[in-house]
């Protein structure tokens, strides 16, 4: 299967100085990162395969030792993420008392991470967020918000280290859902949340549960995780991102919704314009993982002088 990304916005390219070679099939940017070029057109042509051989997202393949970890991964996300749970870690989280760092900082430190719940990379995380970046520079030059949030939208992993309180991976990384109302079908393994306590409240087993039907996803809980972590980072140290770059932030792993969907009940007309944007991120998210590995000091230059411009040189973490 081929994927091509439709441009919203813009239809102009990378400037040549920014290919430093050209091949039938591919580009290589500034960082010595290989972007597949679609035989139809030049926007991003998304493989079929993972560097493992798999289809991208195959959560069903339980023959590797990798897959039955992401498994059970699973398993313990869908018992331990409730309604409760999810309210004390905004709190506690939401002091931004931990660190003060700058973006790039917290970029080298999460050289220190790998996502267990991710079955298609199992790289350093920084390498992910620039080949996110870069793909999407390519494709999208003008939109320098976008190639910005591709760098910062995994951040909040860095909940994962000592520094941060070491949270176990099911609270840190995984697909996202809505807690305090049903969980829908589409939840990968959602045979898991037999577990979860909230299935047997009556305030959260019903489709709505305790939100109403249009009341914009701003108002609703999220499992918790680096989605949310890195939103309540970027919004109270007063970034000027867009809000479609918050609304990236904070839902790219909400896949019920942008794959399959589900919960578009709880949605306004603002979440329904930010979601075309987060429905292109997230084929770059997804598939410009690789094992081609981007000159982080060559395209560094470019990505500080993007920080300058949305965030302030410390923040609160």
């Amino acid at each position: 299967m081929t994927i091509l990304v439709e441009h919203f916005v813009s239809d102009s390219r990378v400037d040549e100085k920014k290919v430093i070679e050209e091949k039938d099939d591919e580009l290589v940017l500034d960082g010595g990162f290989v972007v597949p070029k679609s035989k139809e057109t030049d926007a991003f042509d998304a493989p079929d395969m993972n560097f493992l051989g798999h289809s991208f997202r195959d959560y069903e393949n339980g023959e590797s030792e990798r897959q039955q970890g992401v498994e059970e991964f699973y398993r313990m996300q869908h018992i331990h993420q409730t309604y409760d749970f999810v309210k004390k870690m905004r709190k506690e989280y939401g002091k931004l008392n931990k660190m003060e760092m700058s973006i790039w900082e917290c970029c080298e430190l999460l050289n220190n991470v790998v996502d267990e719940s991710d079955p298609d990379l199992d790289e350093p995380q920084i390498q992910h967020l620039l080949q996110t970046a870069e793909a999407i520079r390519r494709d999208y030059p003008d939109e320098d918000w976008l190639h910005l949030t591709a760098l910062i939208h995994d951040l909040g992993k860095v909940l994962l280290l000592p520094e941060f309180g070491g949270l176990p991976q099911w609270a840190v990384v995984g697909d996202t859902f809505p807690v305090g109302c049903t969980f829908d079908s589409a939840n990968i393994h959602h045979k898991y949340f037999k577990g979860n306590p909230d299935i047997n409240n009556p305030k959260y087993n019903t489709k709505n549960g305790v939100y109403s039907e249009g009341c914009g996803l701003d108002n609703v809980l999220m499992s918790w995780g680096h989605d949310d972590y890195m939103y309540l980072v970027a919004k109270e140290n007063g970034t000027t991102l867009p809000h479609a770059g918050l609304f990236i932030i904070r839902y790219h792993s909400f896949y019920p919704l942008h794959k399959a969907g589900a919960y578009t009940h709880l949605m306004n007309d603002e979440d329904r314009d930010d979601l075309k944007w987060l429905h292109v991120f997230n084929k770059y998210d997804l598939y410009s993982k690789s094992k081609v590995l981007v000159d982080v000091e060559q395209v560094k230059p470019y990505y500080i002088s993007l920080i300058n411009k949305y965030f302030p040189a410390k923040l609160k973490w």
